[in-house]
């Protein structure tokens, strides 16, 4: 056990995303698939913040061993027994989240919301243990220290919330993630992270992005359901994947390189806090804008599938149409986040982009969900024509 206890290797500067750690970023993207379909069942303004509330803590969750993987290997010795336990763990939380709000037993006796409260405390307490036993010097084992406290304390609002069930756990596990993330960024303040690895902390987020804009498509494919020969819904299909290709092309294409080169020229003091700003904090805008998104195509082929009274739907619900453009807005807010961070300036266009998707909510309500969704695609390819095409576009940010 001594021997097995001390056997990891340490990264260097050059390190790279390893095939395990996007082994466990399939299991965080199933969670999200998990959430989808928990706020799927019963689309109210309730279950989508429930459902941004499970997201958070799942988020900041996969956050904590992104950075575990930055420090060491994630693939040898300790730290890959250790994760693929947190992953199971994580795993089992992504089974019950549909019913993280009922407290009915499960066969064994133990309510669902029970479960995902204890597997979250497994996944953050063996992300703490491995991650002292391998710091590497004095300054992070303080700040891993000063960050455990309020992340332990999170846990007693994170059962008690668990047991009470209702309105009363759901405002519990806010308690539970403001004092455990906020709690630890304000204390990281007088003890900031160190980034060994530019180039996997940025990798890994890129990875992560990409395999949920796919696990998206998977959503909405399985959304279709056995309706794709009515042509309304193969056109709907077809415009749910032109939004996860314009999705992909305003991250990787208009900004992720650009913002990429500015953390790699940042001096080593000050890396870490930036990773943690535009990284850790800035993507979950960004994949809780997918994340929406998707639940609000999903909307759209169920309203063409089972409501719609024309061939092209009836118009959207509230939450599916917030869902839809709320999420959008959500995505390029995210974008604009993490540019201002990174290159430590925004063009007019991004904002630009936010304010048409809040403001387009009250016309959407009036169309039909196939035109709806229409629009959104027009607006987000007329974004990414604008930001590639304007004097001041995103890519000359930076310079």
């Amino acid at each position: 056990m001594p021997a097995f206890w001390s056997r990891y290797e340490r990264t260097e500067e050059t390190h790279r995303t390893t095939s395990f750690e996007i082994f466990f970023d399939l299991v965080f993207v199933f969670a999200l698939t998990r959430i989808i379909e928990f706020m799927a069942d019963q689309p109210t303004a309730v279950s989508m913040t429930r459902g941004l509330l499970l997201f958070l803590l799942l988020w900041f969750s996969w956050s904590a061993y992104a950075w575990l993987g930055n420090e060491v290997r994630a693939d040898v010795g300790v730290v890959r027994t250790g994760t693929l336990a947190a992953m199971a763990a994580m795993f089992l939380a992504a089974v019950v989240i549909p019913d993280s709000w009922r407290h009915e037993a499960l066969g064994a006796g133990v309510p669902a919301p029970l479960v995902l409260a204890l597997s979250y405390i497994i996944v953050r307490g063996l992300h703490l243990l491995i991650y002292l036993r391998v710091s590497g010097s004095p300054q992070l084992s303080r700040t891993l220290r000063l960050s455990g406290v309020p992340g332990v304390l999170a846990w007693v609002p994170l059962v008690v919330g668990a047991l009470v069930g209702g309105t009363a756990q759901t405002l519990l596990w806010a308690l539970a993630f403001i004092i455990d993330v906020g709690g630890g960024r304000f204390l990281s303040r007088y003890s900031p992270w160190q980034l060994r690895s530019v180039s996997h902390f940025t990798e890994r987020h890129r990875l992560v992005l990409i395999i949920a804009i796919g696990e998206s498509l998977i959503s909405i494919g399985a959304g279709a359901g056995t309706e794709l020969m009515r042509w309304a819904v193969l056109v709907a299909a077809l415009l749910g994947f032109a939004t996860a290709v314009y999705l992909w092309r305003l991250y990787f294409e208009a900004i992720a390189p650009t913002a990429e080169g500015a953390l790699a020229e940042v001096p080593w003091s000050r890396r870490g806090t930036l990773a943690s700003d535009a990284y850790s904090l800035a993507h979950f805008p960004l994949i809780a804008g997918i994340m929406y998104v998707a639940l609000g195509i999903q909307e759209v082929l169920a309203t063409l599938i089972h409501e719609a009274p024309g061939e092209m739907g009836g118009a959207l619900s509230m939450p599916a149409a917030v869902a839809l453009y709320g999420g959008a807005a959500l995505y390029l807010a995210g974008r604009a986040l993490f540019l201002r961070l990174t290159t430590g300036r925004v063009t007019p266009a991004p904002l630009v982009g936010i304010g048409l998707s809040l403001a387009a909510l009250p016309l959407v309500r009036l169309l039909p969900a196939l035109a709806a969704l229409a629009l959104l695609v027009a607006a987000l390819a007329a974004q990414l024509a604008v930001e590639r095409r304007a004097p001041g576009r995103l890519a000359a940010a930076a310079a």
